[in-house]
Parts: C-alpha cells; sequence; structure tokens
C-alpha cells in the first residue's frame, strides 16, 4: 500500500508542475485495493498525454472507483472540447474590453488632471495599507512663461504757454467758459498712442477771480489742465520762470488744479514732504522717476519760509533729489531742465556743463526747456565713476508747443519720441529717437478757431495730393519749417 501510495503521489506531483490549475477531489470511504489504485493511475496517465492546459488531480484512495465514476470522467473528457471553445471565446471578449479600456484610458489622461500615487513617482517606506497621491497638472496654461525684455515708448513736448490771444479765442461766450481743446486734434494721436507723455507747463492756475492774464505774469484759464490732460499728457515739469507769477498763492493753486483733473506734476510743492517726495510712475513694468529744475523766477523773490516751493538748479539740491531718486531704486530718471537763453537755436557751454553733471550723477534722460525754440539733442554713451556704461538722451530744447508767440521759429516745434527696452538683466537702453515736426498755426485774429497745431508732414501730403483746403502760402511756410527743423535736430 505505501508504494502504490508514493506511486499516486508522485504522479500527482508530476502531473501539477506540468499541467497546472485544476483539481477534482473525492472523499475515501473504504479500503484502497491494488488493482483499483493502478486502473486509477493508468487512467490519470491516459488523460495527461491528451491535454495540454489543464491538470486533473486526483485524490481518490478509495475501493469504490466504480463505473459510474469512470464513466462520469469519460463525458468529463468528452465535453472538455466545447468547454475549451468556449473559453477561448471569453478570453477574446476580455481582450476587446481590454482594448476599449486602454483607449478610454488614454483619452482621459490627455484631457484630465491625474492624481498618481506617490508610490509610483519615488521610492517610499510608507506602510502599504496607506494610500497618498500627489496632484500633476498637465494644463499647458500653468507652464511658467520666460522673462522677456520690457519696451516702452515716451513722447515729450515742448512749452506749454497761454497768451492772450490764446484763452480770448477759447472763451466760450454763452456758457462763460474756456475751451482749448480744438487746437489739438491734428496731432493727438501721437500723445496718446505713446506709454506715457511729458510736457512743461509755462503759465499759472491762480483762478478767475484776479483774472486771466498773458505775458509777462501769467494766468490762464484752468480748463487748459482738463484740455492737456484729455489730449493725453502724464507729467507736466511745473518748475520755470513763470511759476510765480502770481506768487505763492498762485503757485499753490496751480497745483490745486492739477490734482483735480489728476495730472501728475514735479518742479514746485505745497510742502517740504512734497519737494522730499520723488514722482514716480510704472509704465508697463519700467519705473521712471521725476525731477524738475529752473534757473530762476523772472527775478520773483522765492517767498521766505517757503524756500521749498520751487527746486532752483542747484548743485546740491540737484545731488539731494537725485539721491531721493535713487533710493526708490528706478529704472530711469529723467530731469526736465529750464535753461539756456531765449530765441537761440544753439545750447550754451552753462547747458552743456549741467548736462555732462547731470549724466555722471546717475540722470537717463534730459529735457530741456524755456529758449521757446529748437535746440539740438543726442543720444550718447555715458561712463559712471564705476566704469559701467549705459545709453543718456538729452535735447537742450523742445521749444513751444502752445503760444501766442510770433518771433521767427517759435512756431517751428516737434513731438518727440523714444523708445526705451528694460532687458531681462535689468540694463536699460534706448533704442530709438525720432520726431514728429508739428507747427503753430494761427489763422489770424478774429478767426473762429484761430490757433491749431500742424502736423507737418501729413498737411504738406495733403496739400501735394490735391487738398484745396490749405493755401499755397500755408504750404510754403511748412515746407520751410520742415527744413529749419532738420537743420536743428539733424535729422
Amino acid at each position: 500500500m505505501k508504494n502504490n501510495y508514493d506511486s499516486l503521489h508522485s504522479n500527482r506531483k508530476s502531473s501539477t508542475r506540468k499541467h497546472g490549475t485544476y483539481a477534482y477531489s473525492h472523499d475515501s470511504r473504504s479500503r484502497s485495493t491494488r488493482s483499483s489504485s493502478a486502473s486509477n493511475r493508468s487512467r490519470q496517465s491516459n488523460y495527461a498525454g491528451k491535454t495540454k492546459t489543464n491538470t486533473y488531480k486526483y485524490k481518490n484512495t478509495s475501493a469504490r472507483g466504480n463505473g459510474k465514476h469512470s464513466k462520469g470522467m469519460r463525458s468529463s473528457r468528452r465535453g472538455n472540447g466545447s468547454h475549451r471553445k468556449s473559453e477561448a471565446k471569453k478570453l477574446n471578449y476580455k481582450k476587446i474590453f481590454g482594448l476599449f479600456l486602454i483607449i478610454g484610458l488614454i483619452i482621459y489622461l490627455s484631457t484630465s488632471e491625474i492624481h498618481i500615487p506617490t508610490s509610483f513617482l519615488k521610492p517610499t517606506t510608507q506602510n502599504p495599507t496607506q494610500t497618498s497621491t500627489q496632484t500633476v497638472d498637465l494644463t499647458p496654461s500653468y507652464i511658467e512663461e520666460k522673462p522677456s525684455d520690457i519696451s516702452i515708448d515716451i513722447v515729450a513736448i515742448g512749452d506749454i504757454m497761454c497768451h492772450a490771444s490764446n484763452f480770448q479765442n477759447a472763451y466760450d461766450a454763452e456758457n462763460d467758459t474756456y475751451n482749448f481743446s480744438d487746437v489739438f486734434p491734428d496731432i493727438q494721436t501721437y500723445i496718446q498712442n505713446a506709454d506715457i507723455a511729458i510736457g512743461n507747463l509755462e503759465t499759472t492756475f491762480a483762478g478767475k477771480d484776479i483774472g486771466y492774464t498773458g505775458y509777462p505774469t501769467f494766468n490762464t484759464p484752468e480748463e487748459l489742465a482738463q484740455n492737456i490732460k484729455d489730449l493725453g499728457i502724464d507729467v507736466v515739469s511745473t518748475a520755470n520762470n513763470h511759476s510765480l507769477d502770481k506768487r505763492y498763492s498762485g503757485l499753490v493753486s496751480t497745483l490745486d488744479e492739477l490734482d483735480k483733473v489728476n495730472l501728475s506734476h514735479t518742479g514746485t510743492y505745497r510742502s517740504v514732504e512734497e519737494q522730499n517726495t520723488i514722482l514716480t510712475k510704472n509704465v508697463n513694468g519700467i519705473n521712471i522717476a521725476f525731477l524738475s529744475f529752473t534757473y530762476g523766477t523772472n527775478g520773483i523773490p522765492v517767498p521766505q519760509g517757503n524756500e521749498h516751493c520751487i527746486n532752483l538748479i542747484d548743485e546740491d539740491l540737484m545731488l539731494d533729489q537725485i539721491a531721493k531718486a535713487k533710493a526708490l531704486t528706478p529704472d530711469l530718471i529723467c530731469v526736465s531742465m529750464h535753461w539756456g537763453e531765449e530765441y537761440k537755436l544753439q545750447q550754451n557751454a552753462t547747458q552743456e556743463k549741467l548736462a555732462d553733471f547731470l549724466f555722471k550723477n546717475g540722470v537717463d534722460i534730459i529735457f530741456g526747456s524755456h529758449p521757446h525754440v529748437l535746440e539740438p539733442m543726442e543720444k550718447r554713451t555715458v561712463t559712471l565713476s564705476d566704469g559701467t556704461k549705459k545709453d543718456g538722451f538729452l535735447i537742450y530744447s523742445l521749444g513751444n508747443f502752445m503760444s501766442g508767440q510770433v518771433i521767427e521759429d517759435t512756431r517751428n516745434t516737434i513731438i518727440l519720441q523714444l523708445q526705451v527696452t528694460k532687458h531681462t538683466d535689468n540694463t536699460i537702453t534706448i533704442d530709438s529717437y525720432d520726431y514728429v515736426p508739428i507747427y503753430m498755426y494761427d489763422k489770424g485774429a478774429g478767426q473762429p478757431n484761430r490757433f491749431k497745431i500742424l502736423d507737418i508732414n501729413k498737411t504738406i501730403s495733403a496739400y501735394e495730393a490735391g487738398n484745396s483746403d490749405i493755401s499755397e502760402g500755408l504750404y510754403n511756410t511748412l515746407k520751410s519749417s520742415r527744413e529749419k527743423i532738420k537743420g536743428i535736430l539733424g535729422k
């Protein structure tokens, strides 16, 4: 019995290792006999030779292996073929289902935020019964953009003046108000399209009660403040020889009127605190500090106790103001200088010396005014005390923008255009400088809309294209003015 059992046990091990997974068991209820054990081993061996996929493991030691059992086994073997076909069909269905599942998963992953267990991202000693997830965001909008250079367009205009002829023509008798907006339509797009626009306000807004006046002591209708704001001017310099035309109260009133229309200003102040507060503007990511100084106030003394009210050209004061500006770490420092000699088309030695002083001490751009006519401009490479180099730009005089003056060359003027770039390494370059030549046109006394600032190039082109509204005399004047401007500015 031991030998028979060992043999059967050995066959069972061999069959199990070769074929695998299915096992049938029969309860042993009687003694085993040598013949039934042999019969069972024979049948098992025969069957094992016929099948390659399924293994039937017998644990039958009973002597009751009768005919019914043998018949059942034969029946089972006959039905095995159909069973395998059925299994094959199921397997095909599973493959198809699995394929669709994989395709669906790929589509889902390409359009959704995925939560991936951290165990897939890096090794972990975490308890396997605990689940930790990490969110991986695949949305392109979350990809960090690389820094890029920033470029801005700066425009500057000359003296904004208002002679008696100017405000008299702007008067609306029906409403008892003033409107200067008719002067600007031909050139306003150049100013409005700039990122920032700067001008020199060379008059006061001292109020109607003391009477409006022109030269030599200006007091202009305050409506002009709103009109130049609407034109697109963002910053005005208020330090000039006419700042105290209506004394200290007129200076303070001028600043109050500018504040009412939200027009930024620099150069004159109502307090020491205001003087020590440097005007800055963030222009599309480029920070600009603005300063302003004047040579004097036409002999009108600066009031004692209010010396803070105006920035005079003094090297110590200029160094102090520049230091305060630098403490704000601006990208650019722009200074408006009221200097030079009236009606001179060339700068003098004092202007040149002051320009060198400003550049040496960290100023980047200088806008000159006071001569009422144009003076040369230049871009230069500035070498600082530490040996570093940078771009600098200077125009000695921008001339008049709006006025009633009739002296030669006081009506020829420009809109200055600068392009400045802040690079990713925080260096600043002045990439280009150009101008639009303009002309302060006066139709003559008694004419409606008497004054108008003309775009010289556009008006010349319109005449040459057959525009009959432009006289031959005006056409010739504009051509002459354009040549004079080119002669002064070198372009």
